[in-house]
């Protein structure tokens, strides 16, 4: 049966088959699904009426939970620290700021999807004035109480590391992809140390040179915030990663293109801004999303040079306090919801993308 004749049926009936050949073609594969099946409800049921049935829910005490300990989760210490989880150590009469600037990050991530604005112009103004607020109400100055750098913590902080270390890496990404192709030796030679070099050493090795080596090599008298040291930290690193996303797709690309480039005497960058880079960017979204989730978990390692991220907030709102720290599943659980969150919107959207830049170049 061809595919054409296969579309046509039934959706229920392709999904009959589907099970039969995947599932239940034979005896032992049937036992096996089964099995699994089986293993899967009970642990879902048993999860089901830990985490809702019999859990502890809003406001609550402490001695509230104790009673039910093992028997439901405890979700009033996500009720009681979920300002200390999401803004960690700042200063709790001013955390109305760090709450308004995450929704000023996150207006700007969602116009900034809209095709309304993907203009060159509007996303400048949207991403410069609204880097800028934020700026100013995580710090203050103009009105507001100046907050240092050292008490930022929580979502903003990983919000802040992940887009900012995603933004800025994505053109040197794509110098270095252009420079690991280019004729020229000096450049192809820099540009494959420097990838070869960073893709070859962890995060936390990086972070850690940032944080305590860079400062050697300043002038002396001059040094930069641990936070801003920190995002330069992620912005090389995730660099040599995108770069070479980016280069898997020039490479994807066929010959003709660059071909019909050069027949219609377009210049190396024209060639490069105007037809290999829209298409090469194109076929890789799905990796250059996977790369920004990676970026966007992977903030959590800044702990070690003091940094205290989203995830770190949460296990100290919790383990810090006596009465609850024995509800720290709870809380890490508060955690993981956020991140699906945030990796399950991404990716929709990388899916949706694509099928919209599909379906403008075949209309």
């Amino acid at each position: 049966m061809n595919s054409h004749a296969t579309a046509r049926r039934p959706a229920s009936e392709r999904s009959r088959d589907w099970l039969r050949q995947n599932l239940f073609s034979s005896p032992a594969n049937t036992l096996t699904t089964l099995l699994v099946l089986t293993l899967l409800a009970w642990l879902a049921g048993r999860f089901f009426s830990w985490a809702v049935l019999n859990a502890v829910w809003g406001q609550a005490s402490v001695a509230t939970c104790n009673a039910l300990m093992g028997q439901g989760a405890c979700w009033a210490v996500v009720a009681d620290k979920w300002q200390q989880m999401l803004f960690g150590i700042y200063p709790q009469a001013e955390q109305w700021r760090p709450a308004l600037a995450v929704l000023v990050f996150c207006s700007i991530l969602v116009l900034s999807a809209m095709r309304a604005c993907w203009r060159v112009r509007r996303l400048l103004v949207l991403w410069v004035g609204g880097s800028l607020l934020c700026a100013w109400l995580m710090a203050g100055g103009l009105g507001l109480t100046p907050v240092p750098t050292a008490l930022w913590g929580g979502l903003p902080i990983t919000l802040m590391l992940a887009v900012f270390g995603t933004l800025f890496a994505f053109p040197l990404g794509i110098l270095l992809a252009l420079g690991r192709r280019s004729s020229l030796p000096i450049l192809r030679a820099a540009s494959i140390s420097y990838i070869e070099l960073v893709r070859g050493v962890p995060l936390i090795t990086v972070l850690f040179m940032a944080s305590i080596m860079f400062a050697l090599f300043l002038p002396e008298g001059v040094s930069f915030d641990k936070l801003l040291r920190a995002q330069v930290a992620i912005i090389l690193f995730n660099a040599a990663y995108l770069a070479e996303v980016v280069r898997a797709g020039l490479q994807a690309l066929p010959r003709g293109q660059y071909e019909a480039a050069d027949a219609l005497g377009l210049g190396y960058w024209q060639t490069q801004l105007l037809v290999v880079l829209p298409q090469a960017l194109k076929i890789t979204i799905p990796a250059q999303v996977n790369s920004f989730i990676d970026n966007f978990k992977d903030t959590s390692l800044v702990i070690i040079v003091s940094i205290f991220d989203f995830l770190y907030a949460v296990r100290q709102a919790v383990i810090s306090d006596l009465d609850w720290r024995h509800y720290f599943v709870e809380g890490y659980l508060f955690a993981m919801a956020v991140y699906w969150l945030f990796c399950y919107t991404m990716s929709h959207y990388s899916q949706w993308l694509e099928q919209h830049l599909s379906r403008d170049q075949r209309n």
